[in-house]
């Protein structure tokens, strides 16, 4: 049963960990894995290839695996790792189902090496079968409320290009684009994750549980560093389970959760279990 994990922070070796789930019993999974020259997670191995198979296995049909990732420049070239990974995701059964971009509006500044300055992390967004559960973000039209003069036009065919008068007056609002911005760890709630090196935004953790997700689900971040997936899974009502190999990161993410409960309308914020790593 699933049940004597939820809530928790787990500290241990995640693949050992999801192999004692049950099959299909998570709805949606967001991490963002050590890659390339940060592959040795202090200390630690990354088992791609065994957590890419427990993935697949534990996700629920319909559910949903939000693989945030990046590419090291090495030797004057890009590792291409995360194509690697996302072709693998595919190979295990997944479906590709959407290739986002996470783009900071404050990147750290690079030593120019006739290169631009790496302004963006990939979101792969990997589905098992159709996705059950999509809460569409919606933002509002630059310019609502126009009537347009002209003749514009948009494409809804599958087959050939024909196309459909649009609307007017310009909408209200409209679906959001799959490049999403976000300031990386500026606001106060990034600032509790700064004992770790690499954590993403609580914004774009919350964004993501938002879309794929209805409130109860069990959202899983097995390489959950600083915590920020389940902080958020936690305040938007849903129920967490992090993994991580890590004790530093665990407590990290137990602490984290413990402050947030203390203004939270949801019960029962942290528990943490600790099992036995192999290795």
């Amino acid at each position: 049963m699933i049940d004597g994990y939820i809530n928790r922070i787990i500290h241990g070796n995640c693949v050992d960990v999801m192999r004692s789930f049950p099959d299909g019993c998570v709805d949606l999974v967001l991490t963002s894995p050590p890659y390339d020259n940060l592959r040795n997670y202090n200390g630690y191995s990354f088992p791609f290839q065994p957590i890419v198979e427990q993935l697949y296995r534990i996700t629920k049909k319909g559910g949903v695996v939000v693989w945030v990732v990046s590419d090291a420049t090495i030797g004057g070239s890009e590792t291409c790792t995360s194509f690697k990974q996302a072709l693998a995701f595919v190979e295990a059964g997944f479906n590709l189902h959407d290739t986002m971009i996470f783009q900071k509006s404050n990147p750290i500044p690079q030593i120019y090496r006739k290169r631009y300055t790496n302004v963006f992390e990939y979101m792969f967004v990997f589905s098992k079968g159709s996705v059950s559960t999509h809460n569409a973000i919606r933002i509002p039209c630059l310019h609502a409320g126009l009537k347009l003069n002209g003749t514009t036009y948009k494409n809804y065919s599958k087959g050939a290009q024909t196309r459909t008068k649009f609307a007017s007056p310009v909408r209200a609002d409209k679906l959001k684009g799959n490049i999403w911005e976000y300031v990386v760890g500026k606001k106060s709630v990034d600032q509790e994750a700064k004992g770790h090196p690499a954590p993403f935004p609580f914004d774009l953790a919350a964004d993501h549980i938002r879309s794929w997700t209805n409130e109860g689900a069990i959202v899983l971040d097995p390489m959950c560093g600083s915590g920020t997936t389940c902080v958020a899974a936690y305040e938007l009502g849903r129920k967490y389970i992090g993994i991580d190999i890590s004790r530093d990161y665990c407590k990290l993410s137990t602490d984290r959760i413990k402050m947030h409960a203390q203004e939270s309308l949801f019960d029962e914020p942290c528990k943490e279990l600790r099992l036995q790593t192999n290795g």
